[in-house]
């Protein structure tokens, strides 16, 4: 098979397409014919070696989200037959021909969707719903906070807050950013590069921040929480660092949370599948969910799939789409 290999930890241009040996599917997983494959910032980290748990990249196929036909499955996979669309989440691996998947982690690819779209869902559904809904415990009639709202976490949890009843707050990089999120439902979305978040929004407070900010970000959010607020960190692109006061904490029964999907085990990641399957699954089938598309790569431009993520210049998500 071909696939998009990391030759050393890099920029872009250290991604190569190259013949590789096609994966055989252990007893638990099915070997899944590759349509498209999701581009995400944990893939330009693991690209460039920073990301926890990636160890040494080079030689490694990144990709964390698939989907396509499923092809082969092992002795112990009941639930999928060869012919199936699936869409699936994996630690390494997507950006290829064929993937070897735990059967646990596939969902089946939504009616109405194409394999482009169903791509787009596992890695941004999954953590967002682990994230916002699981840790965060957002309500209906509470407010979000996410940054980064055109991202492809932003859209997808803009999306689904609003769809289960909860208010939205956005930051974003320009006003066409804004006027997307606003789009798709966000009540705020606050140009962070003219407004400040925490004077526009002191006034409302929120209930649930999903931040991949860090930095100078974590005080501002943690002075923005309500009462019992939850602040929930997914990433730290500006540092890990903050200062804060424990005692206001205490004081207010702030909650300080976060998590990262790639190293948790197997059994959580299927059972956070299910729990996916249960509940964001019939919002995509009742229409009150999509996952926003920027552009579409061949396989073979990943390296330029991965220049426009690293410009943060999209809105929505980016996908490598896979020929056969």
């Amino acid at each position: 098979m071909n696939a998009i290999v990391i030759k050393q930890p890099g920029g872009p241009e250290v991604l190569a397409l190259q013949p590789q040996p096609a994966p055989q599917p252990a007893a638990h997983e099915v070997l899944v014919r590759v349509h498209a494959a999701g581009v995400n910032r944990p893939d330009v980290l693991m690209r460039q070696g920073k990301y926890a748990g990636s160890g040494d990249v080079s030689g490694l196929i990144p990709g964390l989200e698939i989907a396509g036909i499923v092809e082969a499955c092992g002795t112990e996979v009941s639930r999928w037959q060869p012919g199936d669309a699936v869409c699936a989440l994996l630690p390494a691996g997507g950006y290829a021909e064929l993937a070897a998947v735990d059967a646990r982690h596939c969902l089946p690819v939504p009616a109405g969707l194409s394999m482009a779209e169903a791509a787009a869902l596992p890695e941004t559904v999954f953590t967002v719903w682990h994230n916002v809904f699981q840790r965060g415990q957002l309500q209906p009639g509470e407010t979000l906070l996410v940054h980064g709202g055109s991202s492809g976490i932003g859209t997808t949890a803009i999306q689904l807050a609003r769809a289960l009843g909860s208010h939205v707050a956005v930051t974003a990089g320009d006003e066409a950013k804004c006027s997307a999120c606003r789009e798709l439902g966000a009540d705020w979305a606050i140009n962070y590069k003219a407004d400040d978040f925490e004077q526009v929004l002191n006034d409302e407070g929120v209930d649930v921040i999903l931040d991949m900010i860090g930095g100078d970000y974590i005080a501002k959010n943690l002075r923005l929480l309500k009462d019992d607020g939850r602040l929930v960190f997914i990433n730290a692109m500006q540092g890990g660092r903050g200062e804060f006061s424990a005692l206001e904490v205490m004081r207010r029964r702030l909650t300080i949370t976060g998590s990262t999907l790639r190293p948790r085990s197997a059994d959580f990641k299927a059972a956070l599948a299910a729990a996916v399957e249960q509940h964001v699954w019939p919002l995509i089938a009742a229409g009150k969910f999509r996952p926003l598309i920027h552009q579409l790569f061949p396989l073979a431009k990943a390296a330029e799939a991965h220049k426009l993520m690293e410009s943060s210049a999209h809105i929505g998500k980016i996908v490598l789409e896979v020929g056969h």
